[in-house]
């Protein structure tokens, strides 16, 4: 079976992950972006990140049974954080934590899309259809 897109998936969500680690660490040890920090958002982005690329990455890459489930888990939970930043941190959170927030979002949309396209092309060439016939 070709695994094309979901290759790709996997490639995007070790990129965006790679990406939340350098920085969640970068703040985590010491530097100063030169705005508010929220306390728990760079050990969320790193903790988050470390988990794309040492979990879900390769979980999408070897096409595992249990690839979709953590890729919604992770867009589930960045959805999750957006909703807490934009109500309880409205006034707070600085737009730099938005950007790479909705940044984030995005990708891990297009990573889903992809592995869903992947998915249901796998049912075309195999046959499989929706609709069940006698």
């Amino acid at each position: 079976m070709k695994t094309t897109l979901t290759r790709i998936a996997s490639i995007l969500a070790f990129i965006i992950g790679a990406m939340a680690v350098f920085a969640g660490a970068k703040v985590l040890m010491g530097n100063d972006p030169g705005y508010y920090v929220i306390n728990w958002l760079p050990l969320y982005n790193y903790t988050i990140g470390i988990l794309t690329v040492f979990i879900t990455a390769v979980l999408i890459f070897t096409n595992s049974r249990f690839a979709v489930p953590a890729a919604i888990g992770t867009f589930s939970l960045h959805a999750l954080v957006m909703i807490i930043l934009q109500t309880a941190y409205r006034g707070t959170v600085a737009p730099d934590s938005i950007q790479a927030m909705t940044i984030r979002l995005i990708v891990w949309a297009i990573i889903l899309g992809l592995m869903f396209a992947q998915a249901q092309a796998h049912k075309v060439r195999s046959g499989q259809t929706s609709v069940d016939t006698p």
